[in-house]
């Protein structure tokens, strides 16, 4: 019997697949794209519709390069089962970096593993946002993960530092040349939905200071350089840049300039669960702080789909995986972040962080099922959704409404992960519990009114009488749809 490793990557591994293999045979599949119907969201390129529901899957453990690929095919097909159908890639973590001995050389043992993982994707009909860099300094600071010291004049790379990696003229060229090669490897592949240049770009050394981010600013100027670069060589993916968690008042602004940048693609934001960051809401409930996240861009006018890219809980200032994971057995933190984003306007589910330390070691991949039953057989765009807040003196209502399709998350807002995580309370079961349409909203007497439980996976039939919505008895979150 053959191992875990399905077959195809395990040609794409011992490299008896040929490089074009990314794209030959996929020539009739679909790419993903922003839709052409409502920009706010995004479709496959035959029309469908496509929602992303998955998390940040950086790189699997260890170094062993079979087992590790056969663990990465593991969590893809246990996302895929749930109804997942994205992941985001570091092409610069180690197990993946084709650059790591000498710059401007690149590895082609290691381009097999990123050619085994786009197999794998493929089998499993995953999409991929493949992430170039990440690195912050050229090995003079403390964070060694975060060091890439082969870019030194001194070890024979192109910068004397590293604002002289991104401003010198010899940098950007070389830089272009390594997209050059991943475009001849990769280029024209539907399994890859975007191309993103940096993980939280403002971090790297000099590039969190203001004026890097104003007009004329070399952050600035650097990326829009090479998100020209990345549409011209790769014109039928989505092309992107990404930065830190939205942890502080004063990046408001560095993230309205990143989101109207006019060849940035998708607006995203990364932002987190922690009790040392400088924003109050980032202390409080997880769905609170993921919608915030997302109503600030949408309130940018970007006219670009929104994503919360990166999300979950840290110890305070980004100190470590947050402590009460291991008591989050059911996932409530992770339920947060796949459904509030989307139900406060973002065009796919939140995308998770921890992806190893937390929801494949509590084994939460049915979670990602019961974000994709919410959302099952809907058309985003062909709905043209309206984001809208209900008041409620007990839950928080994420309401999206559609030209065919009212759909609701509901929250109770006295069930948190203080509560539940942190002081071992059960969460309460709510009955009776009643939801007052908007009054501009108008049911036919046609109109189908189905309640989903996540919790329980079950759907049911709803109630409306004289305006108001009749919720069966639930614990923590209960979604309805109603068909207009």
């Amino acid at each position: 019997m053959m191992s875990r490793l399905s077959f195809v990557a395990s040609l794409c591994f011992l490299g008896l697949c040929a490089v074009s293999e990314t794209a030959v045979g996929n020539a009739s599949q679909p790419y993903v794209r922003v839709s052409p119907r409502d920009a706010r969201y995004l479709e496959l390129s035959d029309g469908k519709p496509y929602i992303p529901i998955g998390l940040n899957m950086i790189a699997p453990p260890g170094r062993d390069e079979k087992q590790a690929l056969a663990t990465m095919e593991d969590w893809m097909r246990k996302l895929s089962a749930n109804g997942g159908n994205y992941i985001r890639l570091w092409l610069s973590n180690p197990f993946f970096d084709v650059e790591h001995a000498k710059s401007g050389v690149y590895d082609e043992d290691k381009a097999k593993r990123i050619d085994a993982v786009l197999a794998l994707a493929r089998q499993y009909n995953i999409r991929v946002k493949m992430t170039l860099e990440h690195f912050r300094h050229l090995g003079d600071a403390k964070q060694t993960w975060a060091g890439k010291p082969i870019y030194r004049v001194s070890q024979g790379g192109p910068a004397k530092d590293i604002a002289d990696f991104f401003a010198n003229p010899a940098s950007r060229e070389q830089f272009k040349k390594k997209l050059d090669w991943y475009a001849k490897r990769c280029g024209d592949d539907p399994t890859i939905c975007a191309w993103e240049l940096w993980n939280e770009f403002d971090a790297v050394q000099d590039m969190w200071k203001p004026e890097a981010w104003k007009q004329g600013g070399l952050a600035l100027d650097w990326t829009r350089d090479m998100l020209d670069a990345l549409h011209q060589r790769f014109p039928k993916n989505l092309a992107v840049q990404s930065l830190g968690s939205f942890d502080s008042a004063p990046k408001t602004e560095t993230y309205r300039t990143f989101c109207l940048m006019p060849n940035n693609d998708l607006a995203q934001v990364h932002r987190y669960l922690d009790l040392g960051a400088r924003l109050e809401v980032c202390h409080g409930p997880m769905d609170v702080l993921a919608a915030d996240a997302v109503q600030t861009l949408l309130s940018f006018n970007s006219g670009k789909p929104v994503l919360l890219a990166e999300s979950g809980a840290v110890e305070p200032s980004h100190s470590g995986p947050f402590k009460l994971y291991d008591k989050d057995k059911e996932g409530i933190l992770l339920h947060d972040v796949l459904f509030a984003p989307f139900f406060a306007g973002a065009a796919g589910s939140g995308q998770c962080w921890h992806w190893d330390y937390y929801v494949a070691k509590n084994d939460l991949w049915w979670q990602f099922g019961r974000f994709a039953q919410a959302v099952k057989d809907l058309d985003p765009a062909a709905e043209e959704f309206r984001p809208v807040r209900i008041e409620h003196p007990r839950l928080r209502i994420y309401m999206l409404a559609g030209r065919r399709t009212l759909l609701a998350w509901c929250r109770d807002g006295q069930n948190t992960w203080k509560d539940e995580l942190a002081e071992g309370k059960a969460p309460e079961t709510l009955k009776g519990q009643t939801v007052a349409l908007p009054q501009d909203i108008r049911l036919t007497s046609s109109a189908s009114v189905r309640i989903y439980d996540p919790w329980s996976n079950t759907w049911s039939q709803g109630r409306v009488q004289d305006g108001k919505l009749f919720l069966p008895p639930f614990t923590r979150s209960i979604v309805f749809r109603i068909g207009l």
